[in-house]
């Protein structure tokens, strides 16, 4: 579709060059039959589209998700690990983040809890939801080396909050030291009731209150998480043997 130069620029001042280059992509000769409502109509469906499209992107890459290729559209349903395919399925709708609540992905090691935990924060991101995503050795590291420096609010406790889906994985795989437990009641509490937490982890909840000290830090971490969550058995079949197999298959 052919626009003057005086026209293209006014877009460009605008920030809107997405849209300028949706009514550049117009064929002129098939724009002919349509009006120039729905000319107007269809170049602004297809640079929203485009937009939307690269945002998504921007906040996927911003979470970070261990496997970014992660998708809850593409979770392998194999029998043998007794996913439940209706709560796997509103994995996708992103809806975890809008209800603010907490998700477990709980099984022993190689069911794909940390792949699930991913293809939930990639789930939010599509919903346009803020995620991140990170594993607890990671975290326990930023803490401890938040509580090192002298005076004024450290820093995970600012920003973890403020993410509409905070995924964890690896929660609890290691032992936390004293820093990293004063540090989950607080997060907890800023989060309850107004964003979405997820855990992967190969701990039952019994042993939890154990590995955080079983003392009134451990009562008041375990308070913020329990209630309010989505629990996610993720069983014992090994998905790493089993993708193993099916491509040694003829």
């Amino acid at each position: 579709m052919s626009i003057d130069t005086e026209t293209k620029r006014k877009p460009r001042e605008m920030n809107a060059r997405d849209l300028l280059d949706a009514f550049e992509r117009l064929d002129e000769q098939a724009a002919v039959p349509l009006s120039h409502t729905e000319v107007i109509r269809l170049a602004v469906d297809s640079a929203h589209s485009g937009h939307m499209d690269a945002r998504i992107q921007r906040l996927v890459k911003r979470a970070g998700p261990r496997y970014p290729q992660a998708d809850p559209r593409t979770i392998d349903l194999v029998g043998e690990r007794r996913l439940d395919r209706s709560t796997i399925a509103s994995l996708d709708a992103g809806n975890y983040p809008g209800q603010r609540l907490n998700v477990v992905f709980q099984g022993a090691t190689g069911p794909g809890r940390s792949h699930l935990s991913c293809a939930l924060a990639k789930s939010a991101c599509r919903a346009r939801y803020r995620a991140v995503h990170i594993r607890m050795p990671d975290l326990a590291e930023q803490v401890g080396m938040a509580a090192d420096k002298p005076g004024g609010v450290p820093r995970p406790v600012r920003k973890y909050p403020t993410y509409n889906l905070l995924a964890i994985d690896e929660w609890l795989v290691d032992k936390p030291d004293e820093p990293f437990k004063r540090f989950p009641p607080g997060l907890m509490e800023l989060r309850h009731d107004t964003a979405g937490t997820a855990f992967a982890t190969q701990l039952a909840t019994k042993e939890w209150h154990n590995r955080l000290g079983g003392d009134t830090i451990a009562d008041a971490i375990l308070d913020r998480i329990v209630h309010n969550t989505i629990w996610i058995d993720t069983g014992e079949h090994n998905m790493r043997q089993h993708h193993g197999q099916t491509m040694l298959e003829p």
